[in-house]
Order: C-alpha cells, then sequence, then structure tokens
C-alpha cells in the first residue's frame, strides 16, 4: 500500500475529487434525471427557476448556474445579502443561523405556487435553508434540494446552526441531488496536523448542478425546445447573442 506520506498533496486531492465525482456519477443518475425533467417542464412553459444557497460558501451553488456561459437564461439565482461571504463572514453565519430569515428571502423574491426552487446547501441543517424550503412548500413551489444526507444525519440535534423543528433539507424536498459530503468537508490530511484541510463540496455541488443544467438541456432539445442559452460575453459574438434574448428576463431575473 503506498504511503500518503510520499504522495505530494495535489495528487491526493485530485484521486479525493475523482474518487467522489465517479461516485456521484454512479449513485446520482436518476435523481439528476428527475430533477431536470422538473427544470425542463417549468422552461417549457417559459418559467423561471429559482436557485438559492443560504450560507457561505453554498451561495457559490447558485452563482454557479446563473448568467453563466452554456447556463440556462431561465434560471434566477437569490443571491441575498444576508448570507453572502462579501458582507462579512461571521455576519453571515449569524444569519443564517437565524430562524425565520429564509422565509424572509422567499416572499422577497415573490415564489408562488408552481414555482420550482433549487435550495444548494452542503450540511442541509441551517436555519435560514430549512426555513426557506418551510415556506417554499407552504407557498406551493415545486422544490430540488442538492446537500449531504449523511453530513445531515450526522449532525447532532442540539448543533446551533439546526433550526429549531432539528429537521434535514433532503427530508423537506421533492427531488434531493445528494452531494454525499462526509462531516466537515475537508478531505486531506496532512501529518502533524489535526484538522483536515482541502474542502469537497463546491465540487460536488457544481458537478451535480452543472449535469443537471446539461440533462434538462438534453430533454428539452430531445422534445423540440431550444432553451435560450448564456454565451460568454468574453467570446467573439457573445455581446450579440445574449442581446437578443435580455429583454425577454430583464425584470423577471432579480439580480440580472
Amino acid at each position: 500500500m503506498m504511503d500518503h506520506r510520499s504522495v505530494p498533496v495535489m495528487t491526493q486531492y485530485l484521486a479525493k475529487i475523482v474518487e467522489h465525482l465517479e461516485l456521484l456519477h454512479r449513485e446520482e443518475r436518476e435523481a439528476v434525471a428527475r430533477a431536470a425533467r422538473m427544470v425542463a417542464d417549468q422552461i417549457k412553459e417559459d418559467r423561471i427557476v429559482y436557485a438559492y444557497g443560504p450560507g457561505g460558501h453554498s451561495n457559490l451553488g447558485a452563482q454557479e448556474i446563473f448568467f453563466r456561459a452554456g447556463g440556462l437564461m431561465h434560471i434566477s439565482a437569490i443571491l441575498d445579502e444576508g448570507t453572502l461571504l462579501s458582507g462579512g463572514a461571521l455576519r453571515s453565519m449569524a444569519i443564517e443561523r437565524t430562524p425565520g430569515y429564509g422565509a424572509v428571502v422567499i416572499d422577497d423574491y415573490g415564489l408562488k405556487e408552481g414555482d420550482l426552487l433549487i435550495l444548494i446547501n452542503a450540511y442541509g441543517i441551517n436555519a435560514a435553508l430549512i426555513d426557506a424550503a418551510l415556506e417554499a412548500r407552504a407557498r406551493g413551489v415545486k422544490t430540488i434540494g442538492v446537500t449531504s444526507v449523511r453530513h445531515a444525519r450526522a449532525t447532532p440535534e442540539n448543533h446551533p446552526a439546526r433550526h429549531p423543528s432539528k429537521r434535514n433539507l433532503c427530508d423537506l424536498v421533492d427531488v434531493v441531488l445528494d452531494s454525499k459530503i462526509e462531516v466537515g468537508d475537508a478531505v486531506i490530511e496532512i501529518e502533524g496536523v489535526e484538522q483536515r484541510v482541502a474542502a469537497m463540496s463546491t465540487f460536488a455541488n457544481t458537478y451535480l448542478l452543472q449535469s443537471l443544467v446539461a440533462e434538462t438541456v438534453r430533454l428539452l432539445a430531445e422534445e423540440g425546445v431550444h432553451p435560450p442559452i448564456w454565451m460568454s460575453g468574453n467570446a467573439t459574438g457573445g455581446d450579440e447573442a445574449n442581446s437578443r434574448f435580455i429583454g425577454r428576463f430583464k425584470g423577471r431575473i432579480k439580480k440580472l
């Protein structure tokens, strides 16, 4: 057996990433297909699809599929300043642990019956997240969760980040895309250092979300529907290609 101490940490991290993404590829394809059907049905009706990642780095998931080259123009990221790290990391953590906050955000974006909301959070337990999921359900909003079932189940009920109901995101959404993140997220052990380093959740979330986008486009194309897709503004012709659709979404997508 290879001694990990002799393997460069970059190599160890690469191996962990590849192993994890292959696990998601094997075990989450059916869930991605179900979620893609939900997104495709919304787009066929020209409805906006919302993505919200309440939690410091979970916000990156919503940003990953919003206004992104190769991404669906129908995606609206809920980028509420409360949990964005740009407002302060400790502030972000305090806000994501505040009961009631997530429901206010859902109300602010005006989600209504028949809408679709993608909720992204690696740990799947924080108060803002659970309130967003509960408020969405109360409004008749369809939901997809991108989260680690394992992490949520392993987190004690008395953890300070938990919603007062002690519920998990994976139990509140219509379809779960299980990111399978281990407790603690970081995956690399370095001799002499107690805490693991190098987190995995952003890779897992991105793979699941971009796979969801690609599978949605495939489904639509198979059905003769050609959804508007963002082209990089830094590519030749990108601005011109995108400008054909801006008027269609300006005003409908809050952060556009």
